[in-house]
């Protein structure tokens, strides 16, 4: 299981390194490797839509991954299949919301390629730190480059405890402009991290 873990946070490093990043910032080896699970689990719903243009062929892979996390919610065998080992597992221990994980997945049946950030930063936030998700969402709109809504996030985040800042932390690269060099997105990633504030 040891060598899965890895392959999945070199998964994650190679194909969403703002995350990726994001994730040195949580203390925990477990409670980084679960985060990284729902990283994974979001690399592969956003790669159908880099697999295929074909909507029949798209609408067979969420399925897929529809059936994948009804075995998980109602307690039968899970596919074996690295992502869905580990999500299982992160789900059964941190008794995630089934509505956060299914939003992750029914609006891509309209769309493949949408890639739906809340939801996630609110699984993330819940398995760094529970009863603290309903927090994410200030940052929801943020990411989404509603720049009016900055503050908004910032103060709602005061109160979430700092275990759970890194969950919601890659948004403040929505200050970045395109482009910007590997040094500048650490280096914001990193004072967001330090101060509490996107």
């Amino acid at each position: 299981m040891a060598a899965d873990l890895e392959d999945l946070d070199d998964l994650v490093r190679r194909h969403d390194p703002d995350r990726w990043l994001a994730t040195r910032f949580i203390g925990e080896p477990q409670a980084r490797a679960d985060v990284i699970a729902l990283y994974a689990f979001d690399h592969e719903l956003s790669k159908i839509a880099q697999v295929t243009n074909e909507p029949m062929m798209a609408e067979i892979r969420l399925t897929w991954w529809s059936e994948v996390i009804a075995e998980i919610f109602e307690g039968r065998p899970v596919r074996r299949h690295p992502v869905t080992l580990a999500l299982a597992d992160v789900i059964v221990r941190h008794k995630l919301p089934r509505e956060l994980i299914d939003a992750m997945i029914e609006p891509r049946f309209e769309n493949a390629g949408s890639r739906q950030a809340g939801p996630m930063m609110r699984l993330a936030v819940y398995v760094l730190c529970g009863e603290w998700a309903i927090v994410a969402c200030a940052a929801e709109g943020w990411v989404e480059h509603d720049p009016e809504q900055l503050t908004e996030a910032n103060q709602n985040l005061k109160g979430l405890p700092a275990r759970g800042f890194p969950g919601v932390a890659y948004a403040t690269f929505a200050r970045i402009k395109p482009g910007a060099s590997g040094l500048e997105r650490r280096a914001r990633l990193t004072w967001a991290v330090l101060r509490g504030r996107l």
